[in-house]
């Protein structure tokens, strides 16, 4: 059911639990989950076996059940009581909800961090722009684009200081984007996407705060609603 990997810790692999702390064990239990989850190898409503994935990743139980109550409470898995644990589905009202949050979130980020960003984040970022376009065009790192979506945002977003808001919107982010690639992936919108974030870098670069938090806004309720027709679609 899972893969088998080589995880890294600061401590060293999973295949050795020896001189690692149970905390750290346990987030990178979450972690790797955490990327198979977004990245659809484990799919929605695919029940979580304790003791296969402690057997794939040659660790105990105990760092998994620990993980997996973290995923539980970022919303990525659902633990059922006397029936184990699940990978969670978004009903196409919940996709509605978190993307109502993520205007909110975003743009006050957003609008906070624009006036302290330098030139090397606007060459960062149009750096992760550039790779993210490459990426859609050649239809290739399917399972990266949310990554790279997210790393072209969080660098627009990161001279905020807002750590628990950073932390919050990367969490929403990791409930939708399994859904954003595949819709992106099956619907091919990419233009606009694009076009928008052209824009939305042009507006940060020229400090027109106004304008780019009204963009972002647009950008990401446009998004929300394609997802939901998507999400509506597909379980109809």
């Amino acid at each position: 059911m899972y893969l088998k990997p080589d995880i890294q810790t600061k401590e060293g692999s999973l295949r050795d639990e020896q001189g690692i702390s149970r905390l750290s064990l346990a987030s990178a239990v979450a972690e790797k989950l955490r990327e198979m989850i977004i990245k659809g190898q484990i799919e929605e409503g695919e029940p979580l076996r304790q003791d296969v994935i402690a057997a794939d990743l040659n660790v105990s139980r105990i760092p998994v059940r620990e993980a997996m109550r973290q995923l539980d409470a970022e919303g990525l898995i659902r633990i059922i009581p006397h029936h184990g644990a699940v990978v969670a589905s978004l009903s196409a009202d919940e996709i509605g909800e978190l993307f109502d949050m993520r205007v909110l979130l975003e743009c006050d980020v957003l609008r906070c961090s624009i006036p302290n960003l330098k030139e090397s984040d606007f060459q960062k970022a149009e750096g992760i722009l550039r790779r993210y376009e490459n990426a859609l065009e050649m239809n290739e790192e399917v399972t990266n684009w949310g990554q790279l979506n997210w790393q072209f945002h969080s660098t627009l977003y990161s001279r905020a200081e807002r750590p628990h808001f950073m932390a919050m919107i990367q969490q929403i982010n990791n409930n939708s984007d399994r859904y954003m690639r595949l819709q992106l992936y099956l619907t091919r919108e990419f233009s606009r996407a694009n076009e928008q974030h052209r824009t939305l870098l042009e507006l940060c670069r020229n400090r027109d705060t106004e304008a780019a938090c009204a963009l972002l806004e647009l950008h990401i309720r446009n998004a929300g609603r394609s997802l939901k027709e998507f999400i509506r679609k597909r379980n109809s």
